[in-house]
């Protein structure tokens, strides 16, 4: 059975909750956050950690490596405070290339779902990205925001869309 590690921080979008595993003397001190999300979001949470973890167990701690400090940075002004944390994402093996190139979305940036699909080299595949882009345990730190449709329009986020703006604006992306 797992242990994970939950802590909370506030935003000015609503609680944050991050997720770790609990590490082991030989990894240090805890994994890569397996999941961010909003507090009002628990259910989306839950499901998500029940689909990964068949079984855990819980800790509310503060995780350790300065996570929390990260996300507050950014929430800040500091919009690569969140670039450099490590991620245990799960997913499959498409939702992992996904999610990692969406980190490579610079802040202030955005791209449309078929730009990424072609990205990817699957330029058949756009609702494929937006698929698992939804599935994204990662908010923000894997900013699925920054992903919008095909005619510029902001469209489906988990957070919901007064969210999506709101991190888009804090990153310079819209005025």
């Amino acid at each position: 059975m797992v242990t994970l590690l939950i802590d909370e921080i506030p935003s000015p979008i609503g609680r944050v909750v991050l997720v770790a595993r609990d590490g082991k003397p030989e990894t240090g001190p805890a994994h890569g956050l397996c999941a961010v999300e909003f507090d009002d979001c628990a259910d989306r949470l839950l499901k998500n950690l029940k689909a990964r973890f068949a079984q855990y167990d819980v800790r509310l701690t503060k995780i350790p490596g300065g996570y929390h400090k990260q996300l507050e940075a950014y929430f800040d002004g500091d919009l690569a405070a969140i670039d450099s944390l490590p991620i245990d994402s799960g997913g499959t093996s498409f939702q992992q290339q996904v999610w990692q190139r969406l980190r490579t979305i610079p802040a202030g940036q955005t791209w449309q779902y078929g730009e990424m699909a072609k990205k990817l080299k699957r330029p058949d595949a756009p609702r494929a990205v937006g698929a698992a882009n939804g599935r994204n345990p990662l908010s923000i730190v894997v900013p699925c925001h920054r992903l919008i449709g095909s005619t510029g329009k902001l469209t489906g986020y988990a957070g919901g869309l007064k969210r999506k703006r709101w991190l888009l604006e804090h990153e310079g992306a819209l005025s």
